[in-house]
């Protein structure tokens, strides 16, 4: 449960990471606009160099050490990667700290489960 200013703080993340989210839907919309045919969206809690923070609230001091995050994730074809990536960073770039990383690897094999396709037809 937790006391009512705790639960004032965990709503005050909440609201941080509904912002961020509009962030990855707008993302979602013009990656879907270059071809990018899907992308799964999580709400996550991390930290990278900004190691979490402290917040004061009603004159008590609570360590934020995971700050809100949202992870986007999306596989697409080889010709699509430059432009993915460049479409990510135009929307999610703001200059400050937290805007993120992303992250390019290769994928071995998708296989979509219902049809039993393989690979560029699974995407």
């Amino acid at each position: 449960r937790g006391t009512r200013d705790e639960k004032k703080l965990r709503r005050a993340e909440a609201e941080k990471v509904r912002r961020k989210e509009g962030r990855g839907k707008r993302q979602g919309s013009r990656l879907n606009e270059i071809g990018v045919n899907g992308l799964t969206i999580t709400e996550v809690k991390g930290f990278g160099r900004q190691k979490g923070h402290t917040e004061l609230y009603r004159g008590a001091e609570y360590v934020v050490d995971f700050l809100p995050k949202v992870k986007i994730e999306t596989v697409v074809v080889e010709n699509l990667v430059d432009s993915t990536i460049e479409t990510i960073i135009r929307v999610a770039r703001t200059g400050k700290i937290g805007d993120g990383k992303i992250f390019v690897t290769r994928v071995e094999q998708v296989v979509r489960v219902r049809t039993g396709e393989l690979n560029e037809a699974a995407i």
